[in-house]
């Protein structure tokens, strides 16, 4: 779609127990979406879009109806969908791939829109982790474990897993979760500096996790690297124009 801008958007974390009313959270980021249908061309969603996610091979889990409406209704006006899986949806598999038409990747990737080559990534699997972060997430991708992850009843695993995810975000102070988050931004700008001595053709890098919303401009030797930040307080998200512009935006209703 020529004349249309690529948008980029993470962490909704749409259907996350530890926020207040997540019907209305979710009606906000469709009528966001509706706000976006007549000059989007294409939507990057990289990861943590749904708090929790397991997709069962003849049932999915019930909920974000309006949500995920939306993306069909958006699909079907020619808008090509991307979702790249995080660690709260990293069980996305078939399902919205064969019903929307969306491509579905798992890890970093580089794509191509507006003229740019862009790495993008969820922001989890690269730069430093955790060893611990590292084998939950190998954990997480291995079939062997999905399979007996999914031979437990879901009246069991729904609740371990949106307990663990409240836990996570709710035990941390302010502070704390902020500095974790700068050293995060940190190993995501030294990753990108590493790849780009290795590929400089790629023009810019995207990535979510960290909660961060920065726009950090060519320099140091590397092309802009973007942090998405989140819907959780401050409904950031970031837009590539047909001019190969970047821009961060926040989301406000009148």
């Amino acid at each position: 779609m020529a004349g249309k801008n690529t948008y980029f958007i993470s962490d909704l974390h749409l259907g996350a127990k530890y926020m207040r009313d997540p019907l209305e959270r979710e009606r906000r980021v469709c009528r966001f979406l509706d706000s976006i249908k007549d000059d989007a061309a294409e939507l990057y969603l990289l990861g943590d879009i749904l708090d929790y996610w397991y997709e069962y091979k003849y049932v999915v889990p019930r909920g974000y109806i309006r949500f995920l409406g939306k993306l069909a209704e958006l699909s079907d006006a020619g808008i090509r969908l991307t979702w790249v899986t995080g660690n709260h949806d990293v069980w996305l598999f078939d399902y919205l791939r064969d019903q929307l038409g969306m491509t579905v990747l798992n890890g970093h990737t580089v794509i191509e829109t507006q003229g740019k080559r862009i790495l993008i990534s969820h922001g989890d699997d690269v730069g430093v982790q955790p060893a611990m972060y590292r084998f939950t997430r190998w954990c997480f991708y291995n079939k062997v474990c999905q399979w007996l992850y999914a031979a437990i009843h879901p009246r069991w695993t729904y609740p371990i897993a949106t307990g663990w995810s409240s836990e996570n975000r709710t035990r941390r102070n302010p502070q704390e979760q902020v500095a974790i988050s700068e050293r995060a931004a940190s190993h995501l700008l030294d990753f990108s500096r590493d790849y780009y001595r290795q590929h400089p053709e790629v023009d810019a890098f995207v990535y979510g996790h960290i909660h961060i919303a920065r726009l950090n401009q060519a320099s140091d030797g590397i092309p802009p690297v973007i942090f998405l930040g989140e819907w959780i307080s401050i409904n950031s998200y970031v837009v590539l124009d047909p001019e190969g512009c970047f821009s961060l935006k926040f989301y406000h209703e009148k």
